[in-house]
């Protein structure tokens, strides 16, 4: 578990301290952040609902907490007149949840799944985040790399450097709630680069000519894969809409600074939904490029049988002919014309050249037998 307690007072105060305990008291200016493993939320549950009742006012409800600790959950929001609570699906590094007696320490098995290893990262685990007014609690997989990268930029806010290039930490819990799910989304859009190059490598290798493309079950699975993270990132978008229409539902600040956050929100809010709207667009346009280039393969190697047959019978309609005057020769009659002539041979294979010549010629003219450009 690690708690921060972020000061945002006026004058540009700001300051991030870090603690192993929870908080007994709230900052006069500022929030905390208490983040948390699953299964330490699970072992520790009834010392945070203690600390949340201390601290709140209020405890989690029951299905939240169930929520917080479901690790199969798709994204989704939902409210409380005292809280929200936000699901948010993250790419995952693979591991799995550690078990009740070592909370905290990642078992690190790998999710086996075939095909290229860019398919691989597409493994989500969902984090989730209760806000209050004055405390953010975050509920992450085990050795989430999202918290720890955000935990780490947050700490660094408060350096002289990051403090004279005005960098500035969340004004409130549902600040940092959204900077962490952008930071979420910021994955899945460089997942989408890798997704693309991987893409456009198999649509060179379907559609070149005179091979025969043989990784058929990754493309399949690169089709599911597509579809498993367009249903992922629709989740998301509905969750963050909804979340964007609660803030409309939010009374008035009573003071400038507080409708300029709340305008900040809003703004923030939009961004982070106009980013994962982004995702869900690039990720159908790769299905659908995906499923593209595989009919455009079989319809080249349609267009490519279809000259072949197209070749053969032409070469059937020419000597077709040739076998109907050998049948009619080889017909065993004792009288038959140019039999017993001397220049009967002669005259019959000459005929049978030119006939040759001039079917030739007219399905030259035609192109039947016109070379098929690649």
């Amino acid at each position: 578990m690690r708690v921060f307690n972020i000061t945002t007072g006026a004058n540009g105060n700001q300051g991030v301290t870090e603690t192993d305990a929870l908080p007994t008291a709230l900052p006069a200016q500022g929030f905390v952040w208490v983040a948390c493993a699953r299964r330490e939320f699970e072992v520790l549950q009834a010392q945070i609902q203690a600390s949340l009742q201390l601290l709140c006012g209020t405890q989690l409800v029951d299905l939240h907490v169930a929520d917080l600790l479901n690790n199969q959950l798709p994204s989704h929001y939902d409210y409380t007149s005292q809280y929200d609570i936000m699901v948010f699906r993250r790419l995952a590094a693979g591991q799995t949840e550690t078990d009740l007696s070592t909370p905290g320490e990642p078992l690190h098995e790998r999710m086996h799944r075939s095909g290229p290893p860019v398919l691989k990262r597409i493994d989500t685990s969902p984090v989730g985040f209760a806000v209050f007014d004055q405390l953010l609690l975050t509920v992450h997989p085990t050795d989430c790399a999202v918290r720890d990268a955000y935990a780490a930029r947050l700490l660094n806010a408060t350096t002289a450097e990051s403090r004279s290039s005005g960098v500035k930490l969340p004004t409130s819990p549902a600040d940092m709630m959204l900077r962490i799910v952008n930071q979420m989304v910021d994955g899945y859009l460089e997942l989408r680069r890798e997704l693309t190059r991987q893409l456009d490598h198999w649509q060179s290798e379907l559609l070149k000519p005179g091979t025969r493309f043989t990784n058929w079950s990754s493309v399949l699975d690169a089709r599911l894969a597509m579809h498993h993270l367009d249903e992922i990132c629709e989740d998301q978008r509905s969750a963050v809409q909804d979340w964007v229409d609660s803030i409309e539902t939010w009374p008035e600040g009573a003071t400038p600074a507080a409708l300029r956050e709340r305008e900040l929100l809003k703004v923030r809010s939009r961004d982070v939904l106009e980013h994962i709207e982004r995702v869900v667009h690039h990720v159908r346009r790769m299905e659908q490029s995906a499923e593209t280039a595989v009919q455009m393969h079989f319809s080249a190697q349609s267009n490519r049988t279809n000259d072949i047959m197209r070749t053969l019978t032409a070469l059937t309609a020419i000597f077709l002919p040739l076998n109907l005057i050998t049948g009619f020769f080889g017909m065993n009659f004792e009288f038959m014309p140019f039999i017993h002539s001397s220049t009967g041979f002669w005259l019959t294979f000459g005929f049978m050249i030119l006939l040759v010549v001039v079917v030739v010629t007219v399905f030259w003219r035609k192109q039947y037998l016109a070379r098929t450009r690649r």
